[in-house]
C-alpha cells in the first residue's frame, strides 16, 4: 500500500515522533521504516519541544505520547490543532483507560494506539489516519468515542487489525535443551511442508543437524530442495549492523529476501516459512541488552508483515550472566508466547 495524504502530491509522509523514552522512539522509527514513504523528520522528548517542532516543521503526522514532561500530551494536541491544523495527530499511549482515550480524541486527534498493542496496531493505524479514518486499538474498539453526528471519521475494519503474530521465545537451561527445543520446532515445520530458516552458531547448527537426523529428518534432501537453510548467527548479524547497532533497512531487506525466496520452496496449499534463530550469543559478546531488544522488535515487524512462524531461542547457560530480571521481562514482552525448559 502507498502511504500518502489525500490531496498531497509529495511522495513522502513527514512524521514527528514525540515520546520521552528514547528506546520507544527508536522502536517507532524502526517500525515505520517498513514503508519507504514514511519520513521521520524529527523527534521530541517533551511537550513544549513537541509544540515548537510542530510549529517549525508543520509535519503531516504527529505520533504523540500522553505522559510527557513539561506539557501533557493532550494539551500538546490542542495546541497542535491551533498551530498546525493540517497535522494529523495519532496518540501512542500506555494508558488504556476509555476516559483518557475519549479525552485524547476530543482534541481533534484521529487515532489512539495502546502501546502494548503497537507492534500489531501501529502500521494499520498510520494507514487508516492518513486515509482520513479513525483508528482505535482493538482493546478499546466498540466504544463511541466521538459524537456520530459530528465525526467525519470511521473505524478501520476489524479484519485489517486482527493479525495473529507468531513470534515466540524459548528459554532453555543449557545447550542440549536449546537444540532439543529448536529441533521440535524445525521438525514440526518441515512435517507441515514449511520452508525453514535456521540462524544459529556453528556448534548449535551442527548439533541441530545431528539431532534432526537422529529423529529421522532427511536434512540433506530438505537442503537440496531448498526447504532448509542454515545460516551462521555471527555472520548474519554482521551483515545487518551499522555503527555497532542493527540497521533496520539492512535487517528488513535481508529477512524479506530470505523469506520471499524460501516461500517459493514451501509445499502445500498455504506455504509458510518458519524461522528459528539465535542472535543472542554475538549480541551478548557486545555486552548490550538494548541491542537484543532492538533485534527482537525488528522481528516483530517481520512477524506482522509476512506469514511466518518465528522462534527465538536463548540458551541460558551462555546468556544468564548478562540477563537481569528487567531485561528478561522486556524480552518476554516482545513475544507472542514464552516457553522454557
Amino acid at each position: 500500500m502507498t502511504l500518502r495524504r489525500p490531496g498531497r502530491t509529495g511522495k513522502s509522509v513527514r512524521i514527528l515522533v514525540v515520546d520521552d523514552y528514547e528506546p520507544w522512539r527508536r522502536f517507532v522509527c524502526l517500525t515505520l521504516q517498513i514503508y519507504p514513504e514514511c519520513q521521520v523528520i524529527s523527534e521530541a522528548s517533551d511537550g513544549l519541544e513537541a509544540v515548537q517542532k510542530t510549529l517549525e516543521l508543520q509535519p503531516d503526522l504527529v505520533l504523540l505520547d500522553i505522559g510527557l514532561p513539561t506539557l501533557h500530551g493532550i494539551e500538546v494536541a490542542r495546541r497542535i490543532r491551533d498551530l498546525s491544523p493540517q497535522s494529523i495527530v495519532l496518540f501512542l499511549s500506555e494508558n488504556s483507560s476509555l476516559d483518557i482515550a475519549e479525552e485524547a480524541l476530543r482534541t481533534g486527534a484521529v487515532g489512539y494506539v495502546v502501546k502494548s498493542s503497537a507492534a500489531s496496531d501501529l502500521l494499520p493505524a498510520v494507514e487508516a489516519v492518513l486515509q482520513g479514518k479513525q483508528f482505535v486499538s482493538p482493546t478499546l474498539a466498540g466504544h463511541d468515542f466521538l459524537d456520530p453526528t459530528t465525526a467525519e471519521v470511521s473505524s478501520l475494519p476489524a479484519s485489517q487489525t486482527e493479525q495473529k503474530r507468531c513470534h515466540e521465545v524459548g528459554f532453555y537451561a543449557d545447550d542440549r535443551a536449546f537444540v532439543d527445543g529448536c529441533a521440535r520446532f524445525v521438525e514440526g515445520a518441515l512435517k507441515n511442508g514449511n520452508a525453514v530458516i535456521v540462524v544459529a552458531t556453528e556448534s548449535h547448527r551442527a548439533s541441530l543437524r545431528q539431532k534432526l537426523s537422529a529423529d529421522g529428518v532427511e536434512v540433506d534432501i530438505a537442503m537440496e530442495q531448498k526447504r532448509y537453510i542454515a545460516l551462521d548467527a555471527a555472520h548474519t548479524l554482521s551483515t545487518i549492523m551499522s555503527h555497532d547497532m542493527p540497521d533496520p533497512t539492512r535487517f528488513l531487506e535481508l529477512a524479506g529476501k530470505l523469506i520471499t525466496t524460501s516461500a517459493q520452496f514451501a509445499e502445500g496449499d498455504h506455504p509458510r516459512v518458519a524461522i528459528c534463530g539465535e542472535c543472542d550469543p554475538p549480541l551478548w559478546t557486545l555486552g548490550n541488552g538494548e541491542l537484543q531488544i532492538g533485534v527482537e522488535q525488528l522481528w516483530n515487524v517481520i512477524a506482522d508483515t509476512y506469514d511466518v512462524n518465528i522462534l527465538c531461542g536463548y540458551s541460558m547457560g551462555s546468556a544468564q550472566r548478562k540477563m537481569d530480571q528487567e531485561l528478561f521481562q522486556r524480552i518476554c514482552a516482545e513475544h507472542s508466547a514464552v516457553h522454557s525448559r
